[in-house]
Parts: C-alpha cells; structure tokens; sequence
C-alpha cells in the first residue's frame, strides 16, 4: 500500500511538472479554433502521462530497455490521442462554420437552414434553436407586411371617408353662407350638415376606440349582467336603421344567461355586428340574433344577416383593421363610416374579455358568432 502511494505521489509530481506549463498554454489558446483548442487538451494529457510514467520509472530504476519499452507505448497511445483529438476537433470547426453561414441568413427572405448533421449535440441544440428563431422572424415579418398592408389600407380608406363628407360640407356651408340656398332648403342643408358631422364623429370615435384597443389601454368594468338585457339593448339601438332599409331583425333564440362582461363594450360589439348585418342585407331581408350556453359553461352570441356569403379566400381578413370586403358589404352612403373598422373592433373588445370572434358562411348570409367565458 505504501509503496503504491509513493508511486502515485511521484506520478502526480512529475505530471504537475510538466503539466502546468502545457495548462498555461491551453488556457491561452482558449479563444481559439475549437481544433486547436482539443489538440492542446490532448497534448497535455499525453505530456502529463508521460511525465508521471518517467518520474515512476526512475524512482523505481527500471531498465533502459524497460522505460524504452514504457515510453514507446506512452509515444504510440499518444499519437493516436492527438489524432484523433485534432480530427474531431476539425470536424467540430467545420460544423461550427456551417452552422455560422447558416446562422447569418436569419431574418433573410430564405429563412434559416441548418446544416444536416452536426458534429456535436450542442451544436445540433443550437441549430434547432436558430431554426426557431429564424421561423419565428419569417412570421413576424409577414405579419409586419399585412399590418403595413392594412395601415395603409386603412389611410386611404379614412381619406376617402373624411373627404367626401367634408367636401359635402364645404359646399353646403358654401351655399348657406352666400344665401343661395332659403326656407326649406336651407333647414334640409342644416339636417345634412348635421348627418355629416354626426358621421364624421362616429369615424373619429372608431378610430379612437380602435387606437386604445391596438396600444392594450382599453379598460373594462365587468359585471353580472343577462345576456338578454345585452341583446335587447343593441337591437333598440339598430331597429331604427333596420326600419330605414328595410330589413326585419328577428329572435333567434336568446336565452337569458348570465355572463360577467363590461357591459357597455359588449352592447358595443352587438350593435357593431347588427350594423354591418343590416347594411348588407337586402332589403325586405331578415338580421337574426341568438344567444345560448355551451356545455362547457362559455356563452355563444351569434348574428346572422343575409348577405349572400363572403368569399372562402377573404373570412379570414374579416376582423382584420380596414378590411371593407367586396361592394355586397360596403356600407351604403346613408351613413356610418365605412372605413372597415367595426369588425377590427369586435375582434379587440373580444379578445380584451378572453373571448373568440369568428364568422362563417351559412345558406342564406354569414353568421358571426361572439363567444365568451361563462359567469
């Protein structure tokens, strides 16, 4: 036992003695090619080895020819440790450079492409990550391009809307002031005037409703209220529209559930979906509005009209800001804003209360359906 102790002091004497200049070397080299890096860390495995089997063999007085037969296997098992060090090391560096080229086309139009056999299992990690990344910019960048699609959708949408009425305005407030227009013309111009601006409010009203539900500064009250008081409320407020053009709306079946929204914001919602129902019904049409619980606890609000059906390629643009659809559902020029924002509102206020906006094509119209967390 003593004498296997003594040995292996000596081992680690004459390993320390060699090894620590050559740990010096590694530790400078750290910054390095990764090759290099694992040819140095090889290199002082097999000095310190050989160091330590000297030191041993001198204290032990081997022979010549013993230490020549112990060193020859020390050189040999070397050789092949720094070879295979310096190959694995290689093939890692080359792993690493794909995987840097590849890394620098992230956010490119291409997308990210990793290389298709990493040497290491971090650097496989590491590949599978850039790849996320790189599908995760690729996606906000198409997202960027329809926000950007739709903003300046949107601008030249708002253009048209404020410019004809204003242009209306200036005209009619033209001919007021220079008493072209008398008695009961001038009382119908002064009604107009005031249809006008009541509409331009509205736009103005919409786009600020809209600003505070895009920047999360919308704040809700939610209490306990029926889902029949809700539905009530929105069809007083659009029976007077319906009764202009014509179209009949109807109780598809509304059953007085609780819920516990803001109700204001959700009035908002149904009178925003009544409204874009009613324009594009014809008339002598029918608007149905419905109201059930699920088996899951959540509420289900539901408006039908009968527009003819939207085009499959263009439901998904629905709820999205300025989308105005094809002429059927373009608001007609008896008023409101027409500048696609109505929809984009719906989906907000939904969605700021845990709830799904959706819509879908039925026989006769669209059915756009609310649904909503159960009391």
């Amino acid at each position: 036992m003593n004498d296997f102790l003594v040995i292996a002091a000596l081992a680690a004497l004459g390993a320390a003695a060699a090894g620590l200049p050559a740990a010096a070397a590694v530790r400078v080299l750290r910054r390095r090619s990764v090759a290099l890096s694992l040819f140095a860390a090889g290199a002082l495995a097999v000095v310190t080895m050989a160091a330590g089997t000297v030191a041993v063999a001198q204290a032990m007085f081997l022979s010549a020819h013993d230490l020549g037969v112990v060193m020859a296997v020390v050189a040999v098992s070397g050789v092949v440790s720094l070879g295979a060090a310096l190959l694995f090391g290689r093939r890692i560096t080359a792993g690493s450079r794909q995987l840097a080229d590849a890394a620098r086309t992230v956010g490119s139009e291409g997308g990210f492409a990793a290389p298709a056999d990493p040497p290491t299992a971090e650097l496989a990690a590491l590949a599978d990550a850039l790849e996320e990344a790189g599908t995760r910019l690729t996606r906000a960048r198409e997202r960027e391009r329809a926000l950007d699609t739709a903003r300046r959708d949107l601008v030249a949408g708002i253009s048209h809307d404020l410019r004809t009425p204003l242009a209306g305005l200036r005209a009619m407030a033209e001919a007021l002031e220079d008493g072209v227009v008398r008695g009961a013309d001038a009382a119908r111009y002064h009604a107009r005037i005031r249809v006008e601006v009541d509409r331009l409010a509205g736009l103005v009203d919409d786009l600020f409703e809209l600003s505070r539900i895009q920047s999360g500064a919308l704040t809700l009250t939610p209490s306990r209220v029926s889902v029949y008081d809700l539905v009530d409320d929105a069809l007083a407020g659009a029976r007077p529209l319906a009764a202009a053009d014509g179209v009949r709306l109807v109780d598809g079946g509304v059953a007085a559930v609780p819920v516990r929204v803001d109700a204001q914001q959700i009035t908002r919602v149904l009178g925003n979906l009544l409204v874009n129902a009613i324009r594009a019904t014809p008339a002598d049409g029918t608007v149905a509005v419905s109201a059930r619980r699920a088996d899951d606890g959540r509420v289900t609000l539901a408006v039908e009209d009968g527009c003819g059906g939207i085009p499959e390629d263009d439901l998904p643009r629905v709820f999205d800001t300025g989308w105005r659809g094809a002429p059927a559902r373009t608001p007609r020029a008896d008023g409101g804003s027409g500048a696609g924002l109505g929809l984009a509102i719906v989906r907000g206020i939904v969605e700021a209360h845990a709830g799904r906006a959706t819509v879908r094509n039925t026989e006769r119209g669209c059915r756009f359906e609310v649904d909503l967390p159960g009391e």
